[in-house]
């Protein structure tokens, strides 16, 4: 096939057309700067450009579609723009132009109510209780992704679960940033349950989706996607700033002041935002003190996919690659 691949500068969507590449697939990559992928074609462009979305879906039979607004913070017209309208342009390209698989990399978090998750399967998007621009905005866009599934195109959404690994900048370099400066805090001790997922298994596990998007028993459906491992959040963050030679946080603070001060900031925030993230926010408070797990069977089954590098064998990677310097 002829493959699309939005996104590919960042860490996941580099290691998806990689992976794509390499399953014996034509790729091309679409996104505002070099994706670094050796053997593809970048497009250079933005999904909230009719032109250029014209430009990139021309010719392709599938799609793998990852570009999004990825932050704590920002305008929400942005977010809409972005993660919503682009989504809804490309959708709206890529049958015409032939494409006839569509896989839609969502998140967990376009249905978490910022409640504890314990063993769940994927619950449907919901925008209206989603915790934040960013999930209410991924959450409109899967579900106008899964309305366009039909014959003509056939459309799976993936939803993977705090995608890390060598080269992350965002969610390891924050962590190691914060950690460094000692502004890394447990909440409620670190002990609430979470799902993460190393990059690789990721990236092949949106491939796998993209291959068996054809059969009825998959396309239509969301997935979520983790290394199916749990650890406790502190063990989780011991790990990663252990990899990068960084104290681990060792203060506590209770997650509901924690997510008091997370909603006075993103007030503060809107008002008058700073250079950075937000140092806390209502969201990040519950994503560190819920628990958020999930069963994995119809994931694995339906896919046909499971992970092949285990949490401790990426950490070991992510050491090796903080030795090199990378």
């Amino acid at each position: 096939m002829r493959v699309l691949v939005t996104g590919a500068s960042g860490l996941l969507g580099r290691a998806v057309a990689a992976r794509v590449r390499d399953a014996g697939h034509e790729v091309r990559t679409f996104q505002r700067r070099p994706s670094g992928v050796p053997g593809v074609e970048d497009v250079r462009g933005s999904v909230t450009s009719g032109d250029d979305v014209a430009r990139a879906v021309a010719g392709v039979d599938g799609v793998v579609h990852l570009a999004a607004k990825v932050s704590l913070a920002g305008d929400p017209a942005d977010f809409q723009r972005v993660n919503v309208h682009g989504t809804e342009r490309l959708l709206g390209a890529a049958a015409p132009a032939g494409a006839t698989r569509f896989v839609q990399v969502s998140s967990p978090s376009v249905a978490h109510s910022g409640r504890s998750i314990v063993g769940d399967d994927a619950r449907p998007a919901d925008p209206d209780h989603a915790r934040g621009d960013y999930a209410r905005t991924k959450a409109r866009a899967e579900l106008a992704a899964l309305a366009a599934d039909g014959d003509a195109m056939r459309v799976v959404a993936v939803r993977p679960h705090l995608v890390w690994g060598p080269g992350d900048t965002q969610l390891v370099a924050r962590i190691v940033a914060r950690a460094r400066a000692g502004r890394l805090p447990l909440l409620d001790g670190g002990r609430a349950l979470i799902d993460t997922t190393y990059v690789d298994n990721a990236a092949a596990a949106i491939a796998a989706a993209l291959e068996r998007a054809d059969d009825d028993a998959v396309h239509g459906n969301a997935y979520v996607v983790t290394n199916g491992e749990p650890r406790p959040v502190a063990e989780m963050l011991a790990g990663i700033c252990a990899a990068a030679g960084v104290p681990a946080p060792r203060w506590s603070v209770p997650a509901g002041l924690a997510r008091a001060a997370g909603g006075a900031v993103e007030a503060v925030w809107r008002v008058r935002p700073g250079q950075d993230e937000p140092p806390m926010t209502r969201f990040l408070a519950e994503q560190l003190s819920t628990a958020h797990w999930f069963d994995q069977r119809r994931t694995r089954t339906d896919l046909r996919w499971r992970p092949e590098v285990t949490i401790d064998e990426g950490l070991a990677r992510l050491r090796a690659a903080a030795a090199r310097g990378r």
